[in-house]
């Protein structure tokens, strides 16, 4: 009986490494998938894939892992508990943060173009030749984009201020400086501000075009952001565009 208990310890110990140790990968294939498309190691296919395969790695790290706290639990084995709960947590979690984003691009309009003024969008200008090969074009795309937008984001429309233009622009710039935009142009003769916006990462480039135009009582700010990359954007340019305009406003 002493032997078999002897023998059986090993064997519940390696389980629940195991199960840690596979969740570890899901973990870094995770990790790895943005920064190895954004110095171009892997091409998007692959990063994609490779959240892809995060999630099954990850579900299965946590099921090894709860095998592991099974089996512990039954031969009364608690120093193991911690690993295979470390290595449920962990596997569950990395399955998750792919899967939420899958649902998240679910609830909203696979679009990538978001303006605040969906019958006359802001024009590119200066970003032009930046978007060069990009697979979105820089050309808005019409009524049905327009549509969708203003189903899903019908709190997207102009700032009007009730200050001259020359001072609308200048929050303007201050706004989108404070964003951490990379500003392509500034020209206030033309009320045009142009800029860039990458995210962390994936390194995902978007661009910003803001339009500063007089009305009776001041003036009026309308914001456009669209993606280079990608049919949907997640509601990553809605949100983009919100937060510019809450900061605008505060100025």
């Amino acid at each position: 009986m002493e032997e078999s208990t002897v023998n059986e310890k090993p064997r519940r110990s390696r389980l629940a490494l195991l199960g840690l140790a596979v969740a570890i990968v899901a973990a870094l294939l995770l990790a790895a998938a943005g920064p190895g498309y954004r110095v171009q190691l892997w091409d998007l296919g692959v990063g994609f894939g490779m959240l892809r395969w995060a999630v099954y790695i990850g579900l299965v790290g946590a099921a090894v892992s709860l095998a592991g706290a099974i089996v512990a639990l039954i031969g009364r084995k608690s120093k193991d508990l911690p690993l295979a709960l470390a290595g449920i947590i962990l596997g569950i979690a990395i399955a998750n943060i792919p899967y939420s984003w899958r649902e998240a691009a679910r609830e909203v309009p696979a679009i990538h173009d978001i303006t605040t003024d969906t019958a006359d969008p802001p024009v590119f200008v200066a970003i032009l030749p930046l978007r060069a090969g990009a697979p979105n074009p820089p050309g808005y795309a019409g009524r049905d984009v327009a549509a969708q937008q203003q189903r899903a984001y019908p709190d997207i429309r102009p700032m009007l201020l009730a200050v001259a233009p020359i001072t609308a622009f200048q929050r303007a710039l201050a706004a989108a400086r404070g964003q951490g935009w990379e500003i392509v142009a500034a020209v206030p003769d033309e009320g045009r501000i142009e800029a860039s916006d990458t995210t962390l990462w994936f390194g995902f480039v978007d661009d910003v075009v803001i339009r500063v135009t007089p009305t009776d009582k001041g003036s009026r700010v309308d914001i456009r952001s669209k993606s280079r990359v990608g049919g949907s954007d997640v509601g990553i340019n809605a949100k983009r565009i919100r937060a510019f305009l809450a900061e605008l406003q505060g100025r």
